[in-house]
C-alpha cells in the first residue's frame, strides 16, 4: 500500500498522458501481433545480464504487451506489469494465460509509480522508460522502488544512424516526398535519447545507482517482404503515424512509400528471400 505521505509527496501527472494513453492503447492489437514477438529474446538477454532468478520479485514498467515480463515468468519470477495502457496489459495477461504464467499486471503511469519505495528485486523497462517525456524521471522511479541491492534494467535503442529498419523507413518516406528530411535528430525523437551509452549510465548514476554495466548488442529482425516491414513498422510506435499524418500523403505517395519498401527489402533479402534488419541496442544494469 502507499502511504499518504508518498502521495502527498508526488508531483501531479505530466500534462499529455490520456494522448498518450489513447496512442498507445490504438496500435495494441498491432503492436502485440508484430513488435512483441521480435522483441522477447532482447527481453531475456536483459534479465540474463541483469541476473534475475526464480522467487525474484519483479517490476517491468511501460511493460506493452510482454517482451519483458513474459521472459521473466518464464524465468520462476514474480512479475508486476505496469503500463499507462489497459489495451496493452490485457494483451499481456492473454499471452501469459496461454502459457500458464502467473503475472499481475497494473494500469500505472511510470513517471509516477503508486508503488512503495524499496520493494522490488529487479526493476526494468524495454523500450519503455526511454520514450517517457521526462526520462529521467522515470529512471529515478525505476530506482526509488528497488531494494538495496536490487537490480534496475534498461534496454533501450541505440545510435539512429545504424538502426536499419528505421533507415528504411525514411528513405521509403523520402522516396515518395523529397522535400521530407527526416524527424529533427536535435534534440532526438524520444525513442533515440538514451542512444548514447554514456548517456544511458549517466541516467542511472544520476538516479542513485552505481556499479553499472552498459553493454551493446545486435538486434536482428527478419522481414520476408516490404508489406510485412511496413505492418511492423505502422504498429512499432505512435510516431510513426504522427510523421505520416503530419506528410498527408495521397494514396499514389504512399503506394510509392510501399513499392520502395518492397524494393530495398528484397534487394537486401538477396537469394535468401528474407531481409536482416539490424539495430544497436544499449543495455544498462545499475545496482542499489
Amino acid at each position: 500500500m502507499v502511504s499518504q505521505a508518498t502521495i502527498e509527496t508526488r508531483p501531479a501527472t505530466l500534462p499529455g498522458t490520456e494522448e498518450i494513453r489513447k496512442s498507445w492503447s490504438r496500435i495494441a492489437a498491432g503492436y502485440d501481433e508484430f513488435i512483441t514477438p521480435t522483441h522477447t529474446w532482447l527481453g531475456e538477454e536483459g534479465l540474463r545480464r541483469a541476473g534475475l532468478r526464480p522467487g525474484m520479485r519483479f517490476l517491468d514498467v511501460a511493460a506493452g504487451s510482454g517482451a519483458l515480463s513474459i521472459p521473466a515468468a518464464r524465468l520462476g519470477a514474480r512479475v508486476l506489469a505496469t503500463d499507462l495502457s489497459p489495451q496493452m496489459l490485457a494483451r499481456l495477461e492473454a499471452r501469459a494465460r496461454k502459457e500458464g504464467l502467473a503475472v499481475e499486471t497494473r494500469v500505472m503511469d511510470g513517471h509516477d509509480l503508486e508503488l512503495e519505495d524499496g520493494i522490488f528485486d529487479l526493476a526494468g523497462s524495454q523500450f519503455g522508460v526511454m520514450l517517457f517525456p521526462d526520462m529521467p524521471r522515470g529512471v529515478r522511479e525505476l530506482a526509488r522502488v528497488t531494494k538495496p541491492g536490487g537490480r534496475v534494467l534498461m534496454n533501450v535503442f541505440g545510435d539512429p544512424r545504424k538502426v536499419e529498419f528505421f533507415g528504411f523507413f525514411i528513405a521509403a518516406l523520402r522516396a515518395a516526398a523529397p522535400s521530407f528530411e527526416g524527424p529533427p535528430m536535435n534534440p532526438p525523437p524520444l525513442p533515440f535519447q538514451l542512444q548514447d551509452p554514456e548517456a544511458l549510465r549517466s541516467e542511472l548514476a544520476k538516479a542513485g545507482l552505481k556499479d553499472i554495466r552498459v553493454e551493446t548488442v545486435s538486434e536482428k529482425l527478419e522481414c520476408s517482404s516490404g508489406t510485412a516491414l511496413w505492418d511492423w513498422l505502422l504498429h512499432s510506435n505512435p510516431i510513426v503515424g504522427a510523421i505520416l499524418g503530419e506528410l498527408n500523403l495521397a494514396p499514389s505517395k504512399l503506394g510509392v512509400v510501399s513499392a520502395t519498401l518492397e524494393r530495398m527489402v528484397r534487394s537486401r533479402a538477396g537469394a535468401g528471400g528474407t531481409a536482416v534488419l539490424t539495430a544497436p541496442i544499449n543495455i544498462g544494469v545499475g545496482t542499489k
